[in-house]
């Protein structure tokens, strides 16, 4: 049966500026790396970290990210570079395409934990701020495989069904083509398990905004929610392609790795408790933080137009969030607790000063041992004794006492 209609393929996935090649793949994962930043830099404005921060953690996650992805696919398809027929040095070639999205998110999470340690940024809130960021960009990076033709599902009469051309394996990114022009087919139509996970992607990132705005997730459990959801959506997805990979009893690689990351992610997002953090600039003032929800963009001109270029933050205080909305509103401060040991609070009571190191020490004062004893004083017996008085019938009465006496 001819089905009533299908989703058409590109017959092209690479064009030609001069010298210079325009893959559809590398532009599909730029495009998605740019709409992960603008969703992340909100979110981290909206939790209190200065303007442009998301600049400074992209420039590492993005090249570890690539790096992670590129050895994940070398590790789980070793024969392609390093089989019978491999050529090693293609190893390399990322361009020719092979990215692994579990490495990916693994180089990209160590990237991005070294950028937060340098903007004295909590690693959870990054995570947090990227979670449904990262799977909106997953979605836009899979119409690259779109554009090249590749990992499809099975055979399909769904009126749905995609059209997958026969790629030239001598012209990389363009269709093979008949003696007519025109590119050829595969028989029949297939599932597009590119589709399948782009859309799933987008729920997933639904999911995230509205029950972390529901129920305030905080400690990287946002992240972890994401992971559960994409790892869902890929286990059986996963299960539908038919393009070449290792299996392990039975099953594709990618699925006993979907299962396990969401067992993980599970077992965090249950263990883990706290309420969401939120930030506020520690040394070198920061630009003021827009309200939740206004517009970015308007804060960020306005603070230009206003003055010069403020200067990023030496680091940031983990705060409340009604203490953050209070620096919001008024701009102040709010103290930072104290702690106070044993000893600070002995030393509080006994002398009632500041700080024991900025007074006199009680080793310094003078001890009941250096002032004068009673043994050093003047004894009973030293001093004249009623016998050695003058008795009242020898000394003078008080009218008759000559001054003499009491001079000397």
């Amino acid at each position: 049966m001819t089905p009533l209609a299908a989703l058409p393929s590109p017959s092209t996935a690479v064009w030609q500026l001069g010298p210079v090649p325009l893959r559809a793949y590398a532009l599909c994962i730029i495009l998605g790396i740019v709409v992960a930043c603008v969703v992340t830099e909100r979110r981290l404005r909206q939790r209190g970290v200065a303007p442009g921060a998301v600049l400074d953690i992209a420039v590492w996650a993005v090249p570890t990210g690539i790096i992670g992805a590129r050895i994940y696919h070398v590790i789980t398809s070793p024969e392609k570079y390093f089989g019978a027929d491999g050529q090693p040095l293609k190893a390399f070639a990322i361009w020719e395409g092979g990215l692994g999205i579990w490495g990916a998110v693994a180089g990209g999470a160590l990237g991005a934990w070294i950028a937060a340690r340098q903007l004295g940024i909590p690693f959870a809130v990054v995570a947090d701020a990227l979670a449904p960021g990262l799977p909106l960009a997953q979605a836009v990076g899979r119409f690259g495989n779109w554009f090249n033709n590749e990992l499809y599902g099975g055979r399909t009469s769904l009126p749905w069904g995609l059209e997958v051309h026969v790629m030239d394996p001598d012209n990389p990114g363009h269709a093979l083509r008949d003696d007519a022009g025109n590119p050829i087919l595969q028989p029949g139509l297939y599932h597009p398990t590119f589709l399948y996970e782009a859309l799933w992607n987008i729920g997933v990132a639904a999911l995230v905004l509205v029950l972390d705005r529901k129920l305030r997730l905080g400690k990287g459990r946002a992240f972890a929610l994401y992971v559960m959801g994409y790892t869902a959506g890929r286990f059986w997805i996963e299960l539908m392609r038919t393009d070449e990979a290792n299996h392990i009893l039975g099953l594709r690689l990618n699925v006993w790795t979907a299962a396990l990351v969401f067992l993980g992610a599970l077992i965090y997002f249950l263990r883990v408790r706290g309420p969401r953090e939120y930030l506020i600039p520690v040394g070198t003032p920061a630009t003021p933080v827009p309200p939740s929800g206004g517009d970015v963009s308007q804060v960020d001109l306005s603070a230009r137009e206003a003055g010069p270029r403020a200067v990023a933050p030496e680091g940031y205080r983990v705060v409340s969030e009604e203490q953050f909305r209070a620096y919001q509103e008024t701009g102040a401060v709010p103290d930072e607790p104290t702690e106070t040991t044993p000893e600070d609070e002995t030393e509080v009571d006994g002398t009632a000063v500041a700080d024991p190191d900025d007074r006199a020490e009680s080793d310094d004062r003078a001890e009941p041992d250096d002032r004068a004893e009673p043994d050093d004083r003047a004894e009973p017996d030293d001093r004249a004794e009623p016998d050695d008085r003058a008795e009242p019938d020898d000394r003078a009465g008080a009218a008759g006492a000559r001054p003499a006496d009491r001079d000397s």
